[in-house]
């Protein structure tokens, strides 16, 4: 059973050995989407799936969740514990990390497939990604989506290209790129939907800003919850990776509540 995903997703990078606790009490806190990465560099999505197994003894269900994992290619990889065989042609390596990645879960299927950053030369972008359109033809990935993409001409030709368009794109929320102004609009107009990550820790200009400040005193809200809320009426669904359950309590509700437009366009100069 596909859902769309939700407004707001926990993050489950360099949580270590607290992951499965941290991912626990972010469900229980109110998140319904969890991102992974087949990536035992920076992920330990194993304690993701044992998290999961604990929340269904609980009584939340498989269907209620959006789960989220990537195929990371071997130049994000630890040479010394890749999770598929680094010889191995690259198709068969996106089929190999994904069996992994069932296991680790213990699911068997993934809400969203993404391709952990683009392959050069582009060649190999594509057999990658045909080898994940054969996940998603048999159902075990509902949605297919790219990370660390920057380059527009790149995700055009990739979209081009593709037979299953990528639903999602998760980038880095940074003033480097020009917040992906450009690529945001391009992705508006294919309904592709934007995941956000770094997005407090590249800016803190911004939460420091008084223009926040002023409208977290007005709304009794949090600097955090207030920028969050810009972004959610931009069609942006952020990452938290907070392991404090105040903010993940903050960040579920930062979508409770309205600005003025005028706010929201005060918020929006900032970037």
């Amino acid at each position: 059973m596909s859902i769309s995903l939700p407004d707001i997703i926990y993050g489950t990078a360099w949580k270590k050995e607290t992951t499965a606790q941290l991912v626990i009490q972010a469900v229980q806190n109110g998140f319904r989407a969890i991102d992974t990465a087949c990536q035992p560099k920076h992920y330990e999505e194993k304690r993701v799936g044992d998290a999961l197994v604990f929340l269904y003894k609980e009584g939340f269900k498989r269907e209620e969740l959006f789960l989220q994992t990537k195929f990371t290619p071997l130049s994000g990889q630890d040479p010394s514990n890749t999770p598929y065989n680094k010889n191995a042609a690259l198709k068969h390596q996106v089929a190999q990390s994904f069996e992994v990645s069932k296991k680790n879960l213990q699911t068997h299927y993934v809400d969203s497939l993404v391709l952990h950053s683009p392959l050069f030369p582009s060649s190999d972008l594509f057999e990658v990604w045909q080898a994940m359109e054969l996940i998603y033809n048999r159902s075990e990935a509902l949605n297919l989506g790219i990370s660390n993409c920057y380059d527009l001409e790149l995700l055009k030709k990739l979209y081009e290209h593709s037979s299953i368009k990528p639903a999602f794109i998760q980038n880095r929320f940074y003033s480097d790129s020009d917040y992906d102004k450009e690529l945001r609009a391009w992705c508006d107009e294919k309904k592709i939907r934007y995941q956000s990550f770094w997005t407090l820790t590249a800016n803190p200009h911004i939460l420091a800003s008084e223009q926040i400040k002023q409208l977290a005193f007005k709304y009794k809200k949090a600097p955090a919850q207030i920028f969050f809320n810009y972004l959610h009426s931009l069609g942006i669904t952020p990452l938290s990776g907070t392991t404090s359950q105040e903010h993940m309590q903050d960040d579920i509700t930062a979508f409770s509540f309205e600005m003025q437009q005028d706010e929201y366009k005060s918020i929006g100069e900032l970037l």
